[in-house]
C-alpha cells in the first residue's frame, strides 16, 4: 500500500475557496502539502483557510482574480513567501456564462476564456518559471470538464476552454518533461453548484445534502458523487506514486475513476491520385462515415421506479 505523503510540499489551488476547489485544496493539506487558497471573495478565502487550519492543516489566503499575468505572478509569489517553494499547482478557478451560439456575447464568451484558458495558461507559466529555477520537478494539475471532451449544449466557450486545457496538458507535459514535471488534466464529475441544476440530478443531490447516500446507479455508473470524491486524484498526482502520469486526461466521480481517450484517427479510406467531392460523397456512407462519432455528454441513465 502507498503512503500518499506531501510533507513539506507547497501548492496553489486557484479558485478553490468553495465546492470542488476547497476539495482538492482540503485534501492536499490533509496528506501533508502547504496551500495557497485563491478566490475573488476575501472573506470566502479566509474561512476556506480556517477550514484547513482548523483540521490541522497549513493554508494562507490570496485573493486574486485569475487570468492575468500579474494574478499568476501573485500566487507563485504568495507560495513562495509563505513556505519557501512552489511543487504543486491545481488550475481550478473557472465561471458559467451559458448560451447557445446565435445569443452568445462576445463578452460572454470572452470572460469564461480569459478565467479558464487564459487563467490556466498563465497560472502554469508562472508555475513552470518557478519549478524550473529551483529545480527538484513539480505538479501541474489542470481541470477539464466532460465538456470539453465531448461538447455541451449551450457551452460554446466552457467547451472549448476545457477542450485547449486538454490540449495544453498534452503539450506541457512533453516541453517540461526534462524539468520532472508532470502535467495532467482531471476531469471531475461531482454534485456542485453547477450540477445541481441539471434537473435528474436535482432531487438525488437534495436528498445527499439531507443526510442521504447517492445511489450506486450514480456512483458507479454515472461516476457522479462528491467534490471530495473527486479530489482523491490531486494528493495521488502530486505524489511520488504518480511521477510517471503525465499528458494524460483522468476521470473522477463517485467510485469511478476512468482514462480518457486521446483523439485519435479511428477510420481511412483511399482514393488512387487524390479525392473528388463526387467521389467523397459516393464513398463517405460505407466507408469513414459509415458509424458516425457522437457528440454531447450522454443522458444519465435513470433506472425506472
Amino acid at each position: 500500500m502507498h503512503t500518499i505523503d506531501l510533507s513539506g510540499k507547497a501548492a496553489v489551488v486557484t479558485g478553490s475557496g468553495r465546492g470542488l476547489g476547497l476539495a482538492y485544496a482540503r485534501a492536499l493539506a490533509a496528506h501533508g502539502a502547504s496551500v495557497v487558497v485563491n478566490d475573488i471573495d476575501e472573506a470566502v478565502a479566509e474561512q476556506a483557510v480556517k477550514s484547513i487550519t482548523g483540521a490541522g492543516g497549513t493554508a494562507v489566503a490570496e485573493v486574486a482574480a485569475v487570468g492575468t499575468a500579474e494574478a499568476a505572478d501573485r500566487l507563485v509569489n504568495r507560495a513562495v513567501a509563505a513556505f519557501g517553494r512552489l511543487d504543486v499547482l491545481v488550475t481550478n478557478a473557472g465561471i458559467l456564462r451559458d448560451k447557445v451560439l446565435w445569443k452568445m456575447t462576445d463578452d460572454d464568451f470572452d470572460a469564461v476564456l480569459t478565467t479558464h484558458l487564459r487563467g490556466t495558461f498563465t497560472c502554469a507559466r508562472a508555475a513552470a518559471v518557478r519549478m524550473r529555477e529551483q529545480g527538484g520537478g513539480g505538479t501541474l494539475i489542470l481541470v477539464g470538464s466532460p465538456a470539453g471532451q465531448r461538447g455541451n449544449f449551450g457551452q460554446t466557450n466552457y467547451a472549448a476552454a476545457k477542450a485547449g486545457i486538454a490540449a495544453m496538458a498534452r503539450t506541457w507535459s512533453m516541453e517540461l518533461a526534462r524539468a520532472g514535471i508532470t502535467v495532467n488534466a482531471i476531469v471531475p464529475v461531482a454534485a456542485t453548484a453547477m450540477t445541481e441544476t441539471i434537473p435528474v440530478f436535482a432531487p438525488y443531490i437534495e436528498a445527499m445534502r439531507n443526510g442521504g447516500a447517492l445511489p450506486g446507479f450514480l456512483r458507479k455508473g454515472e461516476g457522479f458523487g462528491t467534490p471530495e470524491d473527486c479530489a482523491a486524484l490531486v494528493p495521488f498526482l502530486a505524489s511520488e506514486a504518480a511521477r510517471d502520469v503525465t499528458g494524460q486526461c483522468i476521470g473522477i466521480g463517485g467510485d469511478r475513476v476512468t482514462l480518457w481517450s486521446h483523439p485519435r484517427e479511428i477510420r481511412a479510406a483511399y482514393a488512387e491520385g487524390g479525392w473528388r467531392p463526387e467521389a467523397l460523397a459516393e464513398a463517405w456512407p460505407t466507408s469513414v462515415g459509415a458509424e458516425p462519432e457522437t457528440v454531447g455528454i450522454p443522458a444519465p441513465r435513470i433506472p425506472e421506479a
